[in-house]
């Protein structure tokens, strides 16, 4: 599903919105979630499950093309865990 499948989704459900305020809820929610895991909180939904963001270290890999050593410099990356009930409704 696409963001724009999302909003159409939404102003389906519910009568009382239209497109504009859709769109604007959906971005806000992303938005938010975006600068909570910037600022290095963690954001639970229940019943969907959690972002967090996950540290990765430094590390040397091999480039498949010519073989050679690279570094590859620490990180930190975004990181999706589904809660219980989501892997429950999807395991059906």
């Amino acid at each position: 599903m696409t963001k724009s499948e999302l909003v159409e989704q939404l102003i389906t459900t519910n009568d009382m919105l239209n497109k504009r305020e859709a769109e604007l809820i959906v971005n806000a929610i992303f938005d938010g979630i975006g600068q909570a895991l910037v600022g290095g909180d963690r954001v639970e939904i229940r019943g969907f499950g959690s972002f967090t963001v996950r540290e990765r270290d430094a590390r040397e890999a091999r480039n498949p093309k010519s073989g050679d050593i690279v570094q590859i410099p620490a990180k930190k990356t975004p990181f999706f865990k589904t809660g219980k009930e989501l892997r429950e409704r999807v395991d059906v």
